[in-house]
Parts: C-alpha cells; structure tokens; sequence
C-alpha cells in the first residue's frame, strides 16, 4: 500500500471530478437505430450501462480510499525521523533508488527504514485489535 498510495491518492482525485459530470455525453438512439433488433444479455440502454459503470467506479473508488485511510490513520506512529524521511518520500511517490539518492544512504540501510515503517505499521495494527479485544472482556 506504500508504494502504491500516491497512485491512488491521485486517482481518487481523478475519479472524484469524473464522476462530478452528470454523463451529458449520453444519447437515445433515434431512427433506423432505435428499430433495430437488440443483442441478447446486454442492455441496450446507454443510460443503464453508464449507471452500471458508475455504480462499479463508486465502489472501487471506496476500495481506494480504503486503503489510503489505512496508511494515513498510521503515519503518526512513526516516529525516527529517518524513518518518516522514508515513508514520506515512498508516499511521494519516489523509488526506493529514488529515495537512496536523496537521503544519501545505501540501499540496504534505506530498504531496512522501510522494512521498520512497515513492521511498525503491521505492529500497531495487531496492537489496536489487541486492544480493542481487551476493551471488550
């Protein structure tokens, strides 16, 4: 989810104002066209498959802002400053060569800050459902 939050960060952007338009490119067949027989199991109404599609792009769109709750809701937990360098720079959207150029360290020292963000991210998530077990007894 790290690597891929700034592509979705930026497509739930995209998805956002696409969806504002109400579908004005949407026509009714007319003529010859609108006599012509149908292919069986599909509509043939352009309005319904355009719901259809919209009705599809909503619930990717929350799956999206699902997982990008997910890593925001956990940012605060990290707290090395070389670590948030790290989680930052991956949220960005830089590589991780990107981001061993950037912060001057070799790869294995900065794929080891990622391996903790991402160890410390999993550790609160088991954390919380502890909690909230224990809060439940």
């Amino acid at each position: 989810m790290l690597k891929d939050y700034f592509w979705m960060l930026n497509e739930i952007k995209r998805q956002r104002h696409l969806l504002e338009d109400a579908g004005t490119g949407l026509t009714t067949m007319y003529g010859e066209e609108a006599a012509m027989p149908k292919a069986q199991g599909e509509m043939s109404d352009p309005v319904a498959r355009e719901v259809v599609r919209r009705d599809k792009k909503h619930t990717w769109i929350n799956r999206l802002e699902k997982k990008v709750l997910f890593v925001q809701e956990r940012m605060s937990i990290i707290e090395d400053e070389r670590e948030k360098a790290v989680l930052e720079c991956l949220l960005d959207g830089m590589s991780m060569v990107a981001i061993c150029k950037h912060m001057g360290l070799s790869r294995g020292h900065t794929y080891k800050l990622k391996d903790n963000v991402v160890d410390k991210i999993s550790q609160y998530e088991h954390f919380e459902h502890f909690e909230q077990n224990r809060q439940k007894l």
